[in-house]
């Protein structure tokens, strides 16, 4: 097959979603990313530090799949900025992280390249804040890294194996050399007709913050790198699992774990809840009427986990109840 014409059509779909994807580095100065070698990969993260008045331990943040740093950076920043040293990461593969060995396609990978990065921004332990994918990658730091973890809030989170396969396109774009051309010359063009309604149904029933797609970078996980990666990490998520969740009731952090009972990315009964009873002591909240970007429609819940955490006096089913009442109406109307 003549290369050239392939490498032509590929210039052309980056012509066309490059003036929409907003570099990483275009962002405000006192939160400039940096990317650092961990060992045979190079991670990409920004780094908030704390200010005058810190109440919090260090929290180090750990996105989902077909996301970066900014995702996070977004929902937490606001409402956190200052009361800790805040590490925003790229897993690796996503944003400007590099993909790095074959070893990263899994979570236990991440963790160890997280667990890296960690000592080399000069956090020894952190509360780690984990939403769906990011999960696993959690939930592998905890095991393998149980010294660098003071507690975990998981978001959603997808952790066990579930019965079923992934999306067409993920298998796609996940196959050996016609995945690749699949991620180059298929999936942009697709990617940016689907991608405002895809991104609004993983909100639903809840409605998307105005604004989120620009302010989170959505359309970098649609560069042909980003997006066959990804799909590569949800195709290989379930067996990981199958093994890996047998480790889960060795994790003593204490541990928050927060749900949508109307998620229909993530089942909660699958993962959630059995999460909840491997973790001893860990605290579930279920909230009503919340679909799967619990790290947004109930970021408050998050922050308030993240205190109950490092030891303050929080009411945390007075939170979600709040939160539930706001909600009540989403996708009703």
């Amino acid at each position: 097959m003549n290369a050239r014409p392939i490498s032509m059509l590929a210039g052309v779909w980056l012509l066309l979603i490059g003036p929409l994807l907003c570099p990483v580095w275009a962002i405000e100065r006192e939160a400039r990313p940096i990317r650092i070698d961990v060992g045979g990969t190079v991670l990409n993260s920004i780094l908030l530090k704390p200010g005058k008045k810190v109440d919090l331990p260090p929290i180090v943040f750990i996105h989902g799949a077909s996301a970066s740093l900014y995702d996070p950076m977004f929902s937490f920043r606001k409402k956190l900025e200052g009361r800790a040293k805040l590490l925003f990461v790229d897993r690796p593969g996503h944003g400007g992280s590099d993909v790095g060995g074959p070893e990263n396609i899994l979570p236990d990978g991440q963790a160890d390249a997280i667990a890296e990065l960690m000592e080399k921004r000069g956090i020894a332990k952190a509360i780690i804040v984990s939403h769906s994918f990011g999960g696993a990658v959690a939930a592998a730091l905890a095991v393998r890294h149980p010294q660098k973890v003071a507690g975990l809030v998981f978001l959603s989170p997808a952790v066990y194996p579930w019965k079923g396969g992934v999306a067409w396109y993920y298998d796609a774009a996940a196959v050996p050399v016609t995945g690749a051309l699949f991620s180059t010359l298929v999936a942009p063009p697709i990617g940016l007709l689907s991608i405002g309604s895809a991104t609004r149904a993983t909100f639903a029933p809840n409605s998307m913050p105005e604004d989120y797609m620009r302010q989170s970078r959505t359309l970098q996980a649609l560069r042909p790198a980003a997006f066959r990666h990804n799909a590569q990490e949800v195709a290989a998520l379930n067996d990981w699992a199958r093994t890996a969740s047998q480790k889960y009731r060795g994790i003593k952090a204490p541990t928050v774990i927060i749900t949508g009972d109307v998620d229909t990315i993530v089942s909660p009964d699958v993962h959630a809840q059995h999460l909840a009873r491997d973790i001893r002591g860990a605290r579930l909240l279920v909230v009503h009427n919340l679909g799967h970007k619990s790290d947004y429609v109930a970021n408050d819940l998050a922050v308030a986990a993240i205190e109950k955490i490092s030891g303050r006096r929080v009411d945390l089913n007075a939170v979600a109840r709040t939160i539930e009442k706001r909600i009540a109406a989403d996708g009703k109307r």
